[in-house]
């Protein structure tokens, strides 16, 4: 199993594993993702950024996706809170990540988080920043159980709520 930059040619795996996604937070009467976001569009420009990640198995299979920078989120300028690491200094983070449904439950999540972890120590990047819906008790969990630290409300660019962490990677 490794990590990798996405293609153009992973969109079709790639919005399979987001559709999926967005299904499965509908059945569990979760309000993300259900409003047209993220889409194929966003996804082709993750690429080209090359900030589109996805997780193949030893046959070459997509089995989880997400995008992960190191270029500022607008959307993090303003924070019901307060961030660890000040907004100015340069921070990873990751959008869009989801798991193909044959592959829920198998550490993918936590295996990119780990991942993105190496590159941002690499890079000497102090932190990364993520953010979710208040209802995604999953990914919540998931975070806390890694350290994130919760920081505050923000908002999205359409203005819906989001619970803001953040992880400090490096002093």
């Amino acid at each position: 199993m490794k990590i990798q930059l996405s293609t153009l040619d992973n969109v079709p795996a790639i919005m399979e594993i987001i559709n999926d996604a967005k299904a499965y937070l509908l059945s569990q009467n979760i309000d993300q993702w259900q409003n047209g976001y993220p889409n194929a569009e966003q996804v082709e420009n993750d690429i080209k950024n090359g900030e589109s990640f996805v997780v193949v198995n030893d046959e070459n299979q997509i089995m989880a996706t997400s995008m992960f920078t190191t270029n500022k989120e607008p959307t993090y300028k303003v924070i019901d809170g307060n961030w660890i690491i000040n907004e100015d200094e340069k921070y990873g983070v990751i959008h869009r990540m989801a798991i193909k449904k044959e592959f829920r439950k198998f550490g993918l999540a936590t295996f990119m988080f780990h991942e993105f972890h190496m590159q941002l120590l690499e890079n000497k990047v102090k932190s990364l920043k993520i953010d979710t819906h208040e209802e995604n008790i999953g990914m919540q969990s998931l975070i806390k159980k890694l350290g994130y630290k919760y920081c505050g409300v923000i908002y999205t660019s359409y203005n819906a709520k989001r619970l803001a962490f953040e992880k400090v990677i490096s002093e």
